[in-house]
């Protein structure tokens, strides 16, 4: 693998992680291999997903990001090359949490729809108050002792609990959360700087973060005056209206017209460039998206880049 490949724990992974919650929404079977081929073509390997994804569109149950997924690496023979990530807790269907039970029917549904017999990356995808972080862990430890989990990870998560449950890995030698996903991008600091990057830096946790262009608002293509065909244009559009985000669309702008680069490529190099980050997480509906999220690996923001964004966004 190329040098600038990242480390997860065990995971060797590429600097861009794909995010799977568009297959089975707004990217149908068709759309979602094509985009999944021309990012293994490009020598991406490291592939995001969940169990809900997408419950949340008309008609679906949760499960299809996942189905389609598995149904591609049956289809390629690539699972041995591949590096897929998945989650659990986020209830739908019914039942929510990370009870014991529950993400033992849960790995075993994705397992399923995956076509495979292990999840190289493993999140708990909202933390659950109701379960002790012992619990939590000595279920992901009995997975990860039978092979069916290679590394652990957590989202949605408060600084106090990952430092619990880091703490109880420690002491009882039990499997470690490697990773943590969380909401963080230009428009998005004060989701993951401060205690809970801290929490991360200080057990070496490589950080994934999500949301990592603002729902499309980092790409560029939200402007005073225009309108967007995209799903997620409300929450995208809504960064327009802040000081903050049109200070971090002019610098973005300045930055990437110095390297002839997308706004989106200097958005992703930006939170590559940040501590404890590994790889941003980004998805795309068509294969002509996917081009300025795989540039990250060609950029180099200068140390001057990054202070003017950095400033920007603050």
């Amino acid at each position: 693998m190329a040098d600038n490949h990242r480390t997860i724990g065990s995971l060797t992974v590429h600097p861009l992680a794909l995010g799977g919650n568009v297959f089975g929404w707004t990217a149908d079977e068709k759309q979602s291999f094509a985009v999944l081929d021309a990012y293994a073509e490009a020598g991406g390997n490291f592939i995001d997903t969940a169990d809900v994804y997408s419950a949340w569109v008309p008609g679906n149950r949760g499960g299809e990001s996942e189905t389609i997924l598995g149904a591609w690496l049956a289809a390629r023979g690539n699972r041995d090359r591949t590096v897929i990530a998945t989650k659990v807790g986020a209830g739908v269907p019914e039942p929510a949490g990370l009870a014991p039970a529950t993400i033992r029917s849960r790995v075993e549904e994705s397992l399923r729809r995956l076509g495979t017999d292990y999840i190289d990356l493993y999140y708990t995808h909202y933390d659950d108050t109701s379960q002790t972080v012992e619990d939590i862990i000595g279920t992901l430890d009995a997975l990860v002792k039978e092979g069916k989990v290679r590394e652990i990870a957590a989202s949605n998560i408060s600084a106090e609990r990952l430092q619990a449950a880091l703490a109880f890995s420690d002491a009882s030698g039990l499997a470690k959360y490697v990773a943590i996903q969380p909401h963080y991008n230009l428009v998005s600091r004060d989701t993951y700087e401060g205690p809970l990057a801290d929490v991360a830096a200080r057990h070496g946790l490589a950080a994934v973060p999500y949301y990592a262009l603002a729902s499309g608002f980092l790409t560029g293509k939200y402007r005073p005056g225009t309108t967007v065909d995209s799903a997620r244009a409300g929450s995208a559009a809504k960064h327009l209206e802040t000081e903050r985000g049109r200070r971090v669309l002019a610098a973005l702008d300045e930055v990437a017209a110095a390297h002839g680069a997308d706004v989106s490529t200097v958005a992703l190099a930006w939170l590559a460039a940040q501590p404890t980050v590994a790889t941003p997480l980004a998805s795309a509906r068509t294969v002509d998206q996917l081009g300025p999220l795989l540039a990250l690996t060609d950029l180099h923001l200068t140390d001057a880049d990054l202070k003017q964004l950095t400033e920007a966004s603050a």
